[in-house]
């Protein structure tokens, strides 16, 4: 146990509720710390694996002031940081570093003073390029959500893709080489979440897809800027320059990579240019000031709200399609090709995975006559209406009497298919009154078919259709605060008339343990004191020994007439 903590702990006992919880939450102290008492949470907070933990989180001016002033056992009384440093327990009240964090931080290199220059304004070309990579990214984000919103992509232990998904996602026309970013960018925006090693859409990310180019941007700038580190925000909630990013925290060995990977989505997003010059959309950004598109937008291709319908069931979009419109044609039709003019194929496939999601004949028509600048081609009019036909001659349901899934079919043929297919025997399907019947759940039964290209519906036990909805949005779980609560309650229990006394016996413990000179005040019989300079060597049944450093001689003192103990410095 440090010799220096006994300040510390009478500082924390004196802190009101509110500024402990705050200072437990900052240094990452877990609720259920074993804790006993204040002396105990001084001593960890003190202890060098905890202010290792800590000083990485602190800025470069942070730790500069808190370097300057543990090499030169000065105080930072007028220092801006001061007060972030108190809270953190890092120093005094009077501004000097606590000593045990000054033996930590005097083994730490000293921060560059770096003056961050005023980035450059981006000139014409750059800025054009710029808002296409804006843009770019933008749909890039809408492209992933659309795959993890099919199908949700697993996640590797360390929390990212795997190669398997990365090349997966390459084949649907993603850049490989921006997917962790576009990942993480969607994540600070709440549009996907994790949820037992998948990555899902969240609900919030159907309102996203819906919205305009100019809404989309901005509210992936908006939680891209909210959620930046510490060391790079401003006051006024904009950012540093960011050619003083990779800086921000100088004690942090993973803040180089860290601080590349947000320059690098301040890239993707457009908020800076390839050669580092900032274009003139995101001053405002920067400065924290209300995020407008405009200036960017103003550089993109106009959107369109109409296609051409082509009778090799193909679709072409003359521009960049409304997000809205591209979203719900993608439920009915495969997107070929990503570009300025886009185009789409109709299958019978891609019209029965609208049917699945709950589409019908009526809607689809209706919503491709409401776009088409060419009316509905024969042919495709024909493909809807006979998959429309198809879809639901199979029907899955759960029987009220056994509550085993059922499987039914007005055509045989489909049901004598079933019952030999080998995609379906971990079903073990058997024949039941002329129906399928398997002890397998119907959702999981329903899926299976419809992956096997069977016409299935979904209907309840009135026989009414169902909307398959195969990975529903997550809902984000709120965070949480951690609740100290209980363990501030644990430690003022503590706290009493006794807590002088335990005091003196914690000290006088660590003093013997490390062999420390002490300058102990003993009281006399007739009331008054003597100073003594005893090099600590046993403590026990009540008593200290120690040799007398003036006499030269052992000396037992009872402890309940030692006043105070101090540590003597070498």
């Amino acid at each position: 146990m440090t010799t220096h903590a006994r300040p510390l702990a009478e500082r924390l006992a004196a802190a009101s509720d509110a500024e402990l919880t705050t200072l437990f939450a900052a240094r990452g102290v877990r609720p259920d710390a074993g804790w006993q008492d204040f002396f105990d949470a001084a001593e960890a907070l003190l202890d060098a694996a905890s202010l290792s933990r800590v000083l990485p989180t602190l800025t470069r001016a942070e730790a500069i002031a808190l370097h300057t002033a543990a090499q030169s056992a000065s105080t930072i009384l007028e220092s801006a940081e001061r007060t972030t440093l108190e809270s953190l327990a890092l120093v005094r009240p009077d501004g000097a570093p606590w000593p045990d964090v000054a033996l930590v931080v005097a083994d730490r290199p000293a921060p560059a003073a770096v003056a961050p220059s005023p980035p450059a304004v981006a000139g014409e070309a750059a800025e054009a390029h710029a808002a296409e990579r804006a843009f770019t990214t933008v749909s890039a984000v809408a492209d992933l959500l659309l795959l993890a919103r099919e199908r949700p992509f697993t996640l590797l232990t360390s929390g990212t893709l795997s190669a398997g998904e990365k090349r997966q996602l390459g084949e649907a026309g993603l850049d490989v080489d921006t997917v962790d970013a576009l990942v993480a960018i969607a994540r600070d925006a709440g549009l996907v979440v994790v949820d037992d090693r998948r990555l899902r859409t969240t609900v919030r990310s159907e309102q996203w897809l819906r919205s305009s180019v100019a809404d989309r941007w901005r509210a992936l700038v908006s939680s891209h800027r909210d959620t930046l580190p510490r060391g790079v925000r401003t006051d006024g909630g904009g950012w540093i320059p960011t050619t003083a990013w990779p800086d921000a925290h100088p004690w942090d060995a993973s803040w180089p990579d860290r601080s590349a990977a947000l320059l690098e989505r301040a890239r993707l997003l457009g908020l800076r240019a390839d050669d580092g010059s900032e274009p003139s959309w995101a001053v405002r950004v920067r400065r924290g000031e209300q995020i407008d598109p405009a200036p960017l937008t103003v550089l993109l291709p106009s959107e369109v709200d109409r296609i051409f319908l082509q009778n090799d069931l193909s679709a072409i979009a003359p521009g960049p399609l409304a997000p809205a419109l591209d979203v719900r044609l993608r439920t009915i039709a495969a997107r070929e090709s990503a570009a300025q003019a886009s185009s789409y194929r109709f299958s019978q496939e891609s019209v029965a995975r609208a049917l699945v999601a709950g589409e019908t004949e009526e809607s689809i028509v209706e919503f491709l006559e409401s776009v088409s600048l060419t009316g509905i081609p024969q042919p495709l009019r024909y493909l809807v209406a006979q998959t429309a036909q198809r879809h639901g001659l199979v029907r899955v349901s759960t029987d009220s009497e056994t509550g085993r899934t059922r499987i039914e079919s007005v055509d045989s043929t489909l049901l004598d298919a079933m019952s030999v297919d080998q995609t379906l025997r971990p079903l073990a399907l058997t024949t039941h009154v002329g129906s399928l019947s398997t002890r397998v759940g119907r959702d999981t039964v329903y899926w299976a078919l419809v992956d096997a290209r069977y016409p299935a519906t979904l209907v309840d036990e009135s026989g009414a259709a169902l909307t398959g909805e195969r990975n529903p949005a997550a809902d984000p779980a709120p965070s949480r605060p951690v609740d100290h609560a209980p363990l501030i309650a644990a430690l003022r229990s503590q706290q009493g008339p006794d807590a002088d006394a335990a005091w003196l016996d914690r000290e006088l413990e660590s003093a013997v343990r490390s062999r420390a000179t002490l300058q102990v005040t003993i009281g006399m019989p007739d009331g008054s004191t003597r100073d003594l300079l005893l090099e600590a060597t046993g403590l026990g049944g009540g008593r200290l020994r120690g040799r007398d450093r003036a006499a030269d001689v052992e000396r037992t003192l009872p402890v309940s007439s030692i006043r105070a103990a101090t540590v003597v410095e070498p």
